[in-house]
Order: C-alpha cells, then sequence, then structure tokens
C-alpha cells in the first residue's frame, strides 16, 4: 500500500479543529448544565446535555463576568458559542461566549427579528444621532422615581453640573405598564419643549426585565423626541433597541448623566486655565506697548527746538549753496583768462608771418634746385640718345645686315643650326621685309668675327 502523507496527532487534531471553527462560527444550543467546575482562575467549566447526549463547555472568566445571571448546576439555558478541539487532549468542545436562560430564546429571537425590521426603515441610522448640548440649561430625567438609577443620576449631575435645572419624570420601567409610561413621559417633554436632552436609563436585569425598553413604540418615541436622547439602561453587556435609536447610548446611568454635563471642576479648572492666559497676555500686551510709548516718547521733542533745528539746517544750505553756485562761477571766470591769455600767446598772425617768409626762402631755393636737376637730366638724356642711337639696330641695317625670325614664334635666328629645312623665316631689311623658307643647311660657313680656334 502507497502512503502519500502520514499526519501527526498535533496536525490532525489542529486540522479537525480549524475545520470546525471555519464550518461553524457562531451555534446557539439549548440543554442543562451539569458537572458545573469554577477554579481559581475564573473560568467555568460545565458539560450541557440532553436526554441522549452532552457536549463540553469551556467559559472563560471575561465573558463569565458579564452574565447577568450567574451559572447553576441543572440549569436549563441557551448557549451561544463555536465548536472547537482542545489540542492538549483532543477533546470536542464548545468556546462559550453567552448564557441566558432558556426561557428567554423566544425573546432573543423577537428581539432580533425586531432589531432587523427596525433597522430597515432607518431608525438606528447615525446619520439622524443629533448632537448633545455641551451646557444643558434643563436635563428631563425618564426612569423609575425609586430605583437605584435616578438615585445615582441626580448625585452625579449635583456633582458635576448643579447649575442645570433637573425636571424628573418618573415611570414604570418593568411590566405590562411600563411601555406607555414610557411612552408617555416623552410624550409630555415633546409638547413642553421646556428641555433641551433627555436621559433614559433603568438599572440592570435579565432580557426580560428590560424588555420594555426593546418595544417598537419606545423607539418610535425616542425618534419622534424634538431634543436628544441618551438612554443608561442596565449594565455595559446590555443592549436594548432603545440604545440603537437613542442619540447617545452610555453603559450605565451615571454613565449617562456624565455625558450630558460638563464636569464643574473641569470647567472651573479650564476658566482658571484661562484666566492665566488672560492675564498673561494682558499683561504682555501693556509692557509691550509700554516699550513703544517709551520708544516714541524719546522720539518726541518740543515744537520750538523742531523750529530751531531745521533753522540751523536751513542756512546751512544757504551757505552750501552759495558757495556751489559763486565757487564754480569764480573757477570758470579763472580758467576762461588763462584761455584767453594762451589765446594772445599762441596767436596764428605771428605763426603765418614766420611761414611765409620761410616759404619765400624755400620756394626760392626749390626754384634753383628744380632748374639744376633739370639742366642735369637734360645732359644725361642727350648723352643716352647718343649712346643708344649708336646701339640701335637698324642702323647696321643700313650697312646690309638683316634680322632673321621664325615666322611661328618671332624669335632671333642667330644660328643655321637652330633651323631644319622647311621652317618659315622672315627677314627685316632696313627698309621692308622679305619671307623666306629654309631649304637648306650650310654648317661650314665662318663667320668672320668669331675666333679661328673656336671648337665650335
Amino acid at each position: 500500500m502507497l502512503i502519500d502523507h502520514v499526519l501527526s496527532v498535533s496536525e490532525f487534531t489542529r486540522s479537525i479543529r480549524d475545520l470546525l471553527e471555519e464550518s461553524y462560527p457562531e451555534v446557539w444550543i439549548r440543554g442543562e448544565i451539569s458537572n458545573l467546575a469554577t477554579p481559581k482562575s475564573g473560568h467555568a467549566y460545565f458539560s450541557l446535555k440532553d436526554e441522549n447526549s452532552q457536549v463540553r463547555c469551556a467559559l472563560f472568566r471575561t465573558q463569565r463576568l458579564r452574565l447577568a445571571v450567574p451559572l447553576a448546576e441543572g440549569t436549563a439555558v441557551l448557549i451561544r458559542g463555536k465548536p472547537s478541539i482542545y489540542l492538549g487532549r483532543g477533546d470536542f468542545q464548545m468556546i462559550v461566549d453567552y448564557v441566558e436562560p432558556a426561557g428567554e430564546g423566544e425573546l432573543r429571537r423577537r428581539y432580533e427579528q425586531l432589531k432587523v425590521e427596525l433597522e430597515r426603515q432607518g431608525l438606528f441610522d447615525p446619520a439622524i444621532k443629533r448632537a448633545l448640548p455641551t451646557m444643558p440649561k434643563r436635563i428631563g430625567v425618564v426612569t423609575s422615581p425609586t430605583g437605584a438609577a435616578v438615585h445615582d443620576i441626580l448625585t452625579t449631575l449635583a456633582r458635576r453640573f448643579a447649575t442645570a435645572e433637573v425636571l424628573v419624570l418618573p415611570v414604570t420601567v418593568q411590566g405590562d405598564d411600563s411601555v406607555p409610561s414610557i411612552v408617555n413621559a416623552l410624550d409630555q417633554i415633546r409638547q413642553s419643549s421646556t428641555c433641551e436632552i433627555v436621559i433614559l436609563a433603568r438599572g440592570g436585569g435579565s432580557l426580560e426585565d428590560l424588555w420594555a425598553f426593546n418595544e417598537a413604540s419606545i423607539v418610535y418615541a425616542i425618534r419622534a423626541c424634538p431634543v436628544p436622547v441618551i438612554t443608561g439602561i442596565g449594565h455595559e453587556t446590555d443592549f436594548t433597541l432603545a440604545d440603537f435609536a437613542a442619540d447617545f447610548r452610555a453603559a450605565t446611568p451615571t454613565a449617562a448623566a456624565e455625558a450630558v454635563t460638563p464636569d464643574t471642576n473641569e470647567l472651573y479648572a479650564r476658566l482658571a486655565g484661562l484666566s492665566n492666559r488672560i492675564s498673561l497676555a494682558t499683561l504682555r500686551m501693556l509692557q509691550d506697548r509700554g516699550q513703544v510709548l517709551d520708544a516714541s516718547a524719546g522720539r518726541l521733542h518740543h515744537p520750538r527746538a523742531r523750529l530751531s533745528s531745521q533753522r540751523h539746517q536751513l542756512r546751512a544750505q544757504q551757505t552750501r549753496l552759495h558757495s556751489a553756485v559763486r565757487d564754480p562761477l569764480y573757477s570758470y571766470r579763472l580758467a576762461l583768462t588763462h584761455a584767453i591769455h594762451r589765446l594772445h600767446v599762441n596767436s596764428p598772425v605771428a605763426t603765418v608771418k614766420s611761414n611765409q617768409v620761410s616759404f619765400q626762402a624755400l620756394l626760392g631755393h626749390l626754384q634753383r634746385l628744380g632748374t639744376t636737376i633739370i639742366t642735369s637730366h637734360r645732359q644725361q638724356i642727350g648723352a643716352a640718345g647718343g649712346a643708344l642711337e649708336i646701339l640701335n639696330p637698324r642702323r647696321t641695317l643700313g650697312r646690309g645686315y638683316a634680322i632673321v625670325k621664325r615666322v611661328s614664334d618671332g624669335t632671333i635666328v642667330t644660328s643655321a643650326l637652330d633651323t631644319t629645312p622647311g621652317d618659315p623665316l622672315i627677314t627685316e631689311l632696313r627698309r621692308g621685309s622679305v619671307s623666306s623658307t629654309v631649304t637648306g643647311i650650310n654648317k661650314h660657313l665662318i663667320d668672320p668675327t668669331s675666333n679661328p680656334t673656336d671648337p665650335d
């Protein structure tokens, strides 16, 4: 046999516990208490049984202290809790968080049904709840005139805020006459319009004892009341439908009285603190204003002294103005005198006369020098013209010589070796020129002017 996975005992019991708690997050069970045990820890352990079966139950100390009715052996009860497994022994048990006598089960179901219906009508909507006045002048109290609740409320109101006027409307808080009595009291407050806030309260009790505050007519009367209603019904764990409809729910009647009134001692402390702050602020303001006043007084002067000071300042300004006007004029006059003197010293008339004499002398010298230079240049030109005439090739042509040039580029031919047969030539004579073509070359013609020993 192939085994995929083997669980340990702890793993198995833990998985069974998780499965139970997920499948049954909350269950209601009716049965009879037996084997009740209450150790020093404050927890309660018992068995819940009927004719055919039983189940172990555990009620921890915190939930046990909130019970309206203590547990007793042989009592028929209705419990609420969730099934679980005690891992230490693997025992199946119920973890209980609420216990009530079995007779209250029908009331509990009616409570839940009525709560759903009234909530559907919007009577529990937080948006319609009214704010409580911070310092009410007149407070209405709807409660039993003989119970501990009215004593606690009146004592708390007198201790915390004795200046408020208290109107007690005695009602029946339990029994058949309780509902119309409470509704009538709330209606009186609605008609009189003298109270600024209403406390609806009673002491603790079972679900059946508090049932009057779960009636729909009470809820309607609370919402019809023109002033805010605060409830202080039963103990902290008791929730009635009137609590859901009220503008504010207090855990106890004493807490309700504390919620509707400020603490006189706290008000005195706040007033003392505000008074101290005002005194300090006033003192600081006076000190600051005194310093400003002292500074301003130091800056104040008698008008005569101020006029005298301004007169001195005016005279000083006049002196400065005269100096500012007179000194520049004197400087300008002195500068003008110096400029006129320099102008006379440097007059251009004497300079022009001196330059005229120098110019006449230079002009005569230049004329004489020009004549000498021209004569010399004429002599040089005459000598150069004679030499040029002697060297002029045209004079040689007059003695029967000629100048031979190539037709192609105009270069002078000085040797027969520089030509080839067929080259076109032009021969310049003293008068005119002759065109010719080379037909033959004589390399042995001797130049009579050349050196006979020249190898060429």
